[in-house]
């Protein structure tokens, strides 16, 4: 299979389907997803990004040699969203290591308190900050501090997962 052209052929769940079967746990196949990924096009990148959250949440073993360069697509100014969207859905399924969790922490919790971010970008990055922060109290607590800044004017998917994140009542009235 040549995952370039079954991108750019059809975006679509059978196409990702396929993709993610065809990879399944072979580092070199992914390491092709990955190059588009990762590449200057915006819309194999775009494309690219939806098998490649699920060939990681089904085999995490895979992100460790790119973990920091996706990290770093978090930080590059005029990401498309799928970009965030999708690297912020991964994170969520890989344990984040002790040399990268502060940098980690620290991008999702800007990525929360920032409203111009799509709601699906905030929500994955503020499970993701939680995670990371999960037997941190201090740190849970500046998570709960942004969350309720933006209690006025949070979406519905926001409040939904602040509540699971924080595991309290997210009452926008309060």
């Amino acid at each position: 299979m040549n995952i370039r052209e079954e991108l750019a052929a059809e975006h679509s769940i059978s196409t990702t389907n396929a993709i993610v079967e065809y990879i399944g746990t072979d580092a070199a196949r992914f390491k092709d997803l990955v190059d588009i990924f990762l590449g200057d096009e915006y819309r194999p990148t775009q494309r690219a990004a939806w098998p490649l959250s699920y060939c990681i949440q089904l085999h995490p073993e895979l992100v460790k040699p790119y973990l920091t360069k996706f990290i770093a697509q978090l930080e590059r100014d005029g990401v498309h969203d799928a970009v965030k969207r999708n690297v912020a859905r991964l994170l969520q399924y890989v344990e984040i290591p002790e040399k990268l969790r502060g940098r980690v922490f620290d991008l999702c919790l800007k990525l929360v308190d920032d409203p111009s971010e799509p709601a699906a970008v905030r929500v994955f990055a503020m499970t993701v900050a939680e995670r990371i922060g999960h037997n941190e109290p201090e740190l849970l607590s500046e998570l709960g501090l942004i969350v309720d800044k933006h209690a006025d004017t949070a979406t519905t998917a926001f409040r939904k997962r602040a509540e699971i994140v924080l595991g309290r009542r997210f009452d926008p009235r309060t």
